[in-house]
């Protein structure tokens, strides 16, 4: 087993296709042997929130894999159709669930019970009016002084 090895991860986005990088990385390292911080400025907040609204984000994801073959006809700019949204993370639901993929909820819940780290920006939550009793119990609120104490003295930082 590796001794004192640390990672850190800024997690950005509050999109379900984006919240899965974090947590399955964190929840990773950590059964690795890492000791392993999140944390959530700005929108990443999103997912520590008790109830999850995720929705997938097409417009501007030129990667993102399309049914049918889309991504090869269909015209960027029809991303930003009324209710695109809502069906791109209908669709990406229904295949996460048929492939056997845990939820963010689950991955979530996998790294506290890995002790990851969850850290709130406590500035954002602020600055957006946010109510601590809206996230997850077992979530703590740091500024980013605060985290860059341990992320620079980590082997990997993530920015995600």
């Amino acid at each position: 087993m590796m001794e004192d090895k640390k990672l850190a991860i800024i997690a950005t986005k509050g999109s379900l296709d984006w919240a899965y990088p974090p947590f399955i990385l964190a929840s990773t390292a950590s059964a690795l042997g890492y000791e392993t911080q999140i944390f959530f400025p700005f929108y990443g907040l999103q997912l520590l929130k008790k109830k999850l609204a995720l929705e997938v984000t097409p417009l501007g994801n030129p990667g993102m894999p399309m049914p049918m073959g889309m991504d090869k006809w269909f015209p960027v700019l029809g991303m930003a159709l009324p209710g695109m949204q809502s069906m791109m993370t209908a669709m990406m639901k229904k295949k996460m669930k048929d492939k056997g993929v845990a939820s963010v909820e689950e991955l979530r819940d996998l790294c506290q019970e890995a002790e990851v780290k969850l850290i709130a920006c406590q500035m954002t939550v602020d600055l957006f009016d946010m109510d601590h009793a809206d996230f997850i119990d077992g979530v703590e609120y740091a500024g980013a002084a605060a985290f860059f104490e341990f992320a620079g003295q980590s082997d990997i930082c993530l920015y995600i």
